[in-house]
């Protein structure tokens, strides 16, 4: 029935559901509550009710809800029309709709740098510190 091969999982995070602390997830992850703490997955879609108050770090990622937190995307980031950022994006491609609200920094890296780039990693960490202190 199952092909043992495919070991992608997909996540969902339901409209009324709060989740705290760190998530570690392998395939898709979809956002229609609220996350309180980092995320690491391969996709991050935040739906229009979804919530994540932290910091994400993922293949790609779609934005329609509000995110607290830097992003780091290998691939790409999308800001859809009622999507909201605040915090630093660092990503091979940014893709923003009309009526999306980003406040905040981007950077741009080259896709063949993006593999064990501990550097990036540490900037977005540092940043979260510093802006938790103020």
């Amino acid at each position: 029935m199952f092909k043992k091969s495919v070991q992608k999982l997909e996540t969902i995070i339901g409209n009324e559901s709060t989740v705290t602390g760190e998530l570690n997830i392998k395939g898709t992850l979809r956002v229609d509550g609220i996350i309180e703490g980092d995320v690491f997955a391969d996709w991050v879609i935040v739906g229009e009710t979804g919530r994540i108050h932290g910091n994400v770090k993922s293949r790609g990622m779609v934005v329609g809800g509000r995110v607290e937190g830097n992003i780091d995307a290998s691939e790409i980031v999308e800001l859809k029309g009622k999507g909201e950022v605040n915090g630093e994006i660092c990503t091979v491609k940014l893709a923003m709709s009309e009526g999306a609200l980003f406040d905040g920094h981007s950077t741009m890296k080259k896709a063949a740098s993006l593999e064990g780039n501990s550097e990036i990693k540490g900037k977005l960490k540092s940043l979260v510190s510093s802006s938790n202190a103020s």
